[in-house]
């Protein structure tokens, strides 16, 4: 039997074997438990800080892809701290974490936003410190750093949470 026809008999082979097998399950992403973290609000920081000027995208999760302002948050503590947390800005408004005041937020801190007026969640952003935030805002825009302090933000700021305990983002 010719080479050629033989490796054209394995390709096949090998073809038909790949489409009989069963396609994978999806798996659902399982928080980790805090003990197994690999990182600590100061890499969130640091990891949030390196994606300004990212293009937004909705539905964006990856640098590559752009970021909408929930895929920012994922990315971001998947990335730099092992931590996978919900999806949707509502899930994390939602996430079993110490809500925080505003005059507590500490680096890492999660802040919501009504951005759509009333006081449903619309908008999320990553507290950075001295006043600041990083967020992916809106179409055509791209990830930016942002005063806690403009008027906007005043008025459309919903709440903020804590998923590093401070016992947990000193030692890691």
């Amino acid at each position: 039997m010719p080479a050629t026809t033989r490796i054209a008999l394995l390709l096949l082979v090998s073809l038909l074997s790949a489409c009989s097998s069963r396609a994978p399950v999806p798996q659902t992403p399982v928080p980790a438990p805090i003990s197994s973290y690999n990182g600590n609000a100061d890499d969130v920081l640091f990891r949030a800080l390196g994606l300004v000027g990212t293009p937004y995208r909705y539905g964006g999760n990856t640098p590559d892809a752009g970021f909408d302002c929930s895929g920012l948050i994922g990315y971001v503590y998947r990335d730099a701290a092992g931590i996978s947390l919900p999806r949707s800005t509502r899930e994390l408004l939602n996430l079993r974490a110490p809500a925080v005041g505003r005059d507590a937020l500490q680096s890492g801190d999660l802040l919501f936003f009504a951005t759509s007026g009333g006081r449903q969640v619309s908008h999320a952003g990553i507290y950075v410190g001295e006043g600041r935030f990083v967020h992916a805002p809106s179409s055509g825009g791209t990830v930016r750093l942002d005063q806690l302090s403009d008027a906007y933000w005043q008025r459309s700021y919903l709440n903020a949470k804590r998923v590093f305990s401070a016992e947990l983002a000193r030692n890691p």
